[in-house]
């Protein structure tokens, strides 16, 4: 027997029926996660958030909700006159707070009253946190990955890239983490997500997608930077067959130097990367990189990268992580420009037809 919701309240099932969905939490809040598309329409900012907290704890509930009333009500008319005025009268918000009370209730109270059919969420961000840890415990499984391996530098995410480009269906999770997947990885100016907010994009990124049909992946570590990929996508990427991209190593050379060419122009940046090596290589096989980092030899730089440090890291890994990796299928190569990826990706979309 379905649950009867009071009036005004929505449950995550029926995010689809409204136009927009508005999150008023703080902040500091909306950026650590949110859910997919919400405009952030904070009634309280992360200020006046800790200001009616502490009043709440140290005066008392009575002088914590008059003061939060007053900002509320001005924040909410500011977001109205800002950002709502121009929104006809068959417009259809979707609102939420952290548990679907207090914060979101008053808002969609005055959207009510103005006349546009608004609703809080049941169970507020909480319960889409809920819904997130449940839905990627299940969704992983009912796709048919098939996963792309390759030595470091041979253009895995970029063949992905090409693959989307000819129509085909793929996950692209370090796209999603903001992260390259090495040492090298992070992004110039670009911050990873919060793990909740990575873990809300990875199930819209699942939930785009077809089940029907296969779904293109990179072969991936458990962690992406300071991101953990979720159990059940890993197993599900681990159980799934797989392809080799065999790229010669001066092609892979050559991709590396193109694909970050940001470290290239900032050495400072690349030697404090490399110290992170520590420990994985000798204090001389470091001292080394960095004297061809200060002469600008980048090309002996990568080619003893690879040879030296990510090949034989790559080997244990994948072999003893895949299921697939022995036998996948290999496609070889020795360029990796975008018409050799385009290339490697026709091939691979008629072997899979």
């Amino acid at each position: 027997m379905s649950e009867t919701l009071p009036k005004g309240v929505a449950t995550i099932a029926q995010l689809a029926e409204f136009d927009t969905v508005i999150d008023a939490r703080a902040p500091g809040e909306f950026a650590e996660d949110h859910l997919p598309d919400a405009l952030s329409m904070p009634v309280l900012n992360d200020e006046e958030r800790a200001r009616v907290g502490t009043l709440y704890k140290q005066v008392s509930v009575f002088e914590a909700k008059k003061v939060g009333a007053a900002l509320v009500s001005k924040n909410i008319a500011r977001h109205i006159e800002d950002y709502l005025l121009d929104k006809p009268k068959n417009w259809r918000p979707l609102v939420y707070c952290w548990r679907g009370g207090q914060r979101s209730g008053a808002f969609t109270h005055i959207l009510r009253e103005i006349g546009w059919d608004a609703h809080r969420i049941q169970g507020g961000y909480k319960r889409w946190r809920q819904h997130v840890i449940e839905q990627l415990q299940i969704l992983p499984a009912q796709f048919r990955f098939r996963v792309v391996t390759g030595a470091t530098g041979s253009g895995k995410s970029r063949l992905l890239e090409a693959l989307a480009a000819r129509g085909a269906q793929i996950l692209h999770l370090e796209e999603l983490a903001a992260h390259k997947g090495s040492v090298l990885g992070n992004l110039p100016g670009q911050a990873q997500p919060a793990q909740k907010g990575f873990e809300s994009q990875l199930l819209a990124a699942l939930a785009r997608l077809d089940p029907a049909q296969p779904v293109f992946v990179e072969a991936e570590s458990r962690k992406i930077g300071r991101l953990q990929l979720p159990d059940a996508v890993l197993e599900a990427i681990r159980g799934a067959p797989g392809l080799r991209v065999e790229a010669s190593l001066e092609a892979r050379i050559e991709f590396l130097l193109r694909d970050y060419d940001y470290a290239v122009a900032d050495p400072a940046w690349l030697v404090e990367r490399l110290g992170h090596l520590k420990g994985l290589q000798s204090n001389d096989t470091l001292e080394r990189w960095r004297c061809l980092i200060a002469e600008g030899n980048y090309l002996m730089l990568v080619e003893q990268l690879l040879t030296q440090h990510y090949d034989p890291l790559y080997q244990r890994s994948q072999a003893s992580n895949y299921d697939s990796f022995e036998a996948a299928t290999r496609y070889a190569t020795d360029r990796l420009d975008a018409t050799a990826l385009d290339r490697l990706a026709s091939e691979i979309l008629a072997k899979s037809a």
